[in-house]
This record gives structure tokens, sequence and C-alpha cells, in this order.
């Protein structure tokens, strides 16, 4: 096996990176991260410079890869480290750059290890990138790495290769199976099905009606009213705002169905609207954007409307984007999220190591705590994934 380093998605085939993603994460796509490398979203502007590891065969295969990037700041990961930058910093150790295994600005967990499914015994691939990953960042003098949002899979090998664990917190909505939105109401508890049905129809009484366009769909006026809600987010929040109008034209062309805009409308004219994707199981809710306060507005169109989506289109998970822990009453369970990390320098990794050990008791008990006491369902009607984890003591 030979791992060598790309700058450019572009030096490889997207069928061969494909390959490499048999469930059809649309995060993983060679046609979304390449498109992230063609508009100027990752590279030196941002400070997010393309080292992606490819694992070839004695063939001159491609049966590996992972998307890796050398970082010069922390922005667009969700996996907040400038306490540690600040403590490295202060220490007299640059904490940039730093290397990040991940898909950048997507706070989405998905395969970081990406491996030939085919293959009889993947482990000598799966051990061979995680130490050239290791290799990379000693050799370039990096201060750590990271690995954001990796499956269960791929956070056990790289626990065992000795990388310290973080624990975080999403808010994601299961199916099992219902039949409608009505029935996926009526396993709320009275209180909380009443508090939601008033909420959509705060939206109906204010003329606002919704429709969802694929990427395939869309035309440019479509695209450019995304691209405006997408933009006046981060001009209220004081934001950066890193897609641009020609990625999304461009992900619309390639990826098709597995791009999913929502727009709220009056009388025929946007006044919201949302970007989604989806896999062949799953929805992920990605940005949201409004032309003014409608209330309710952010709640049908970024949840409402996306679990009535997963329940027509027969999708067992809608991750509807990180944080917010008002999505609970309204039916996502808190689900455990995970990010490994080496640190080279041996006195930041023990007191890091503290900090995860303690800060992992914390979040344990947070959400034991929402699934307790806060989740909306009847007790007979709780979805199965509801993930009861252990409190720690």
């Amino acid at each position: 096996m030979q791992i060598r380093i790309s700058h450019s998605l572009d030096e490889v085939p997207a069928a061969d990176w494909n390959r490499l993603n048999p469930d059809g994460n649309p995060f993983l796509r060679h046609e979304f991260l390449a498109a992230l490398e063609h508009h100027d979203c990752v590279g030196r502007t941002f400070g997010w410079l393309p080292h992606h590891l490819l694992a070839f065969d004695d063939q001159r295969r491609l049966v590996g890869a992972v998307p890796l990037y050398l970082k010069t700041n922390s922005y667009g990961e969700f996996v907040f480290d400038w306490a540690w930058a600040d403590a490295s910093e202060r220490a007299g150790m640059p904490w940039y750059p730093k290397a990040v295994a991940a898909v950048p600005y997507t706070p989405v967990t998905g395969r970081r290890l990406l491996i030939n499914p085919t293959l009889s015994d993947p482990e000598p691939v799966r051990r061979g990138l995680i130490e050239a990953a290791g290799v990379l960042a000693r050799e370039q003098g990096l201060s750590s790495l990271h690995w954001l949002f990796p499956d269960a899979s791929d956070t056990d090998s790289l626990e065992d290769a000795g990388f310290l664990l973080r624990m975080g917190c999403q808010y994601h909505w299961t199916q099992p199976g219902y039949r409608d939105f009505d029935d996926f109401l009526d396993s709320f508890s009275a209180h909380k099905r009443k508090k939601l049905k008033r909420e959509r129809r705060r939206v109906i009484e204010a003329g606002i009606e919704h429709r969802i366009v694929h990427g395939h769909e869309a035309d440019e006026a479509d695209w450019r009213t995304l691209h405006r809600f997408y933009q006046s987010t981060f001009d209220k929040k004081w934001g950066t705002a890193t897609l641009n109008l020609p990625f999304f034209r461009e992900l619309g062309a390639a990826m098709g169905e597995q791009v999913v805009l929502i727009f709220a409308g009056i009388d025929g004219r946007p006044v919201a609207g949302a970007l989604c994707f989806r896999s062949q199981g799953a929805l992920y809710g990605r940005h949201w954007g409004c032309e003014a306060d409608y209330h309710s507005l952010h709640f049908e169109t970024c949840y409402y409307q996306g679990i009535d989506y997963c329940i027509r289109e027969g999708l067992s998970l809608f991750e509807p984007g990180a944080q917010g822990e008002h999505k609970v009453s309204r039916g996502f369970l808190p689900t455990p999220t995970w990010s490994a990390h080496w640190i080279a320098q041996p006195r930041l990794r023990e007191a890091i190591a503290d900090f995860l050990s303690r800060e992992q008791r914390a979040m344990r008990d947070y959400i034991h705590t929402l699934n307790a006491e806060h989740l909306p369902y009847k007790a007979d009607r709780l979805p199965p994934a509801a993930r009861h984890v252990r409190r720690i003591d």
C-alpha cells in the first residue's frame, strides 16, 4: 500500500473517490468536496488547506482516503477548541497550523476513514491512514491533529490508536414508522402536542406556504434566493459566509436529488428558505435564512417541514444541524457526537485529557437528564432510538 497527499480532489477521479462512499453520504461525495475547492470556499482565503490522504494498493487502485485539511484558524469546525488554542499560545506554543480530518463547515457524523467496501481486510488500510495522518502532523510540526464527527467505527479505531476522545451533543429526529405527521404528533403528550400545533397554525395564519425543490429542479432564481437568505443569516450574526452562489449552483447540477431546498413564501414571494441534503436514509439540515421575523417560521421551515419530508420519503433520520436545546421539546433526541484529538505537546495533552474526562462526565449527565425529564413523548410512544446515556457518578 502506498499513501500520498493530494492538494486537490480534481487529481482523483470522482468515480474512484465515490466508490469509497457506498452509502452516498452527500458531504463525503467527490462532487461536494471538490465544489468547495472549485469556488474558493476552502483554501487560503478561509484557512482550510486541502491535504487529502490517498491510499493505493499495489495495482494503483484507490482503496482508502481521508478528507484532511491544514487549518490556520478554528472557524467552521463546530468542535470548539479556542480555549485550547489560547492555553497553547499563552504557554508559548503556537496552536496554528493544525490538521483536521473533517468535512468543512459540516457538523455531521460520518466516516472519516473512507475505505473500499470490497476489501476483504480493511484494517491495514484503516491503520495505515491513521498512521499517515500522524506522520504528516509530526513532519509538518503541527500542534495537533483532530478528527471531527467520526462515526462509531472510526471513533473506536482512533481511540485504539491513542487519540483523546471528546463527547458532544446534537439533537436528532428518528423514524420508528410514523404513518404521517399527525401520527408523529400523536406520540406527544397533550401539552407538547398542543404547543406544536399552535406553532404550525401561526405560520398558516400568516399566509405562509412552503414548497420543496430538489437541486436538479431549482432554477437560477431559486439559487439566487437561497443564497440571499443564506448570506443574510451571517450578516445578522456578524459571521462569515464562506459558501457562495457558484458553489450552490454546482451542487444543484452535480448532486441533483440529494440537494433539498425548502422555501417559505407569501403569495408566491419567498420570505425564507432552508438548504438541506439527503442520503439514502437521512435528511440533513444545513443553512437557513429569512427576510423578516415571522412567528414560529424557523421551527416550521427548518424542523417540521423536514420531519414531514422524512415521513413521506421513508427516511429514518433527520439531523437539523448543530446545537439548539429547544429542539428537544419538538421531538428531537439528544444524541452523542464524538471527535478525536492528538496533541503534540505532552503537558498540554495531559491538561486537555483531564478536561475531556470532566467534560464527558458532565455531558453524559446532561443527556441523561434530557432523556429522563424533558422529552415530549408519551411513555408508551418513546422512539426506540432514545439514547439513555449512562450517568457517571
